[in-house]
């Protein structure tokens, strides 16, 4: 059966099928909605077997995933824009440790004093930092990507 599904949304249950056992979410936009999707997905039963942390930064949603997947534990995250430069020291460790961590980057501008504009600025920023980067075209790309982005990872 065929229907609609908002992108983020699409992304959530790509998410889900691939099973993380930890997932370490802060908000910010524009990837709020894929990690409440998630968050849906494992309130509802959907996703079973999977912690959801709603943690206080986006520094702690990137050390949570560090330590969970270094005891062996498919983990999870998400961020954008300056989220993803508050995580900047530890994106780095976490590549030098060779962890297989999934994060998605809702592509925004990094700007003074706010800018929500799509831009590619803040992965650019990580360019050298020893990650692998899956761009997607469309919604239905972002989705297989999520799913190809697990099996690349491990």
């Amino acid at each position: 059966m065929l229907y609609q599904l908002e992108g983020s949304q699409a992304v959530a249950r790509a998410i889900a099928l691939c099973r993380p056992e930890v997932v370490c979410a802060y908000p910010i936009t524009p990837q709020t909605h894929i990690v409440e999707g998630v968050g849906e997905l494992v309130r509802s039963g959907k996703l079973e077997n999977c912690q959801y942390l709603n943690v206080e930064s986006e520094m702690a949603a990137i050390s949570v995933a560090i330590g969970s997947e270094a005891a062996g534990v498919r983990s999870y995250t998400a961020t954008s824009s300056q989220g993803l430069l508050y995580m900047m020291e530890a994106v780095y460790n976490a590549s030098g440790l060779e962890l297989p961590i999934v994060m998605t980057l809702g592509n925004r501008a990094i700007g003074s004093p706010l800018n929500i504009w799509n831009d590619h600025a803040d992965a650019m920023s990580a360019r050298d930092a020893g990650w692998l980067m899956l761009f997607a075209e469309n919604n239905q790309e972002a989705a297989d990507l999520h799913i190809q982005a697990f099996k690349i990872a491990e």
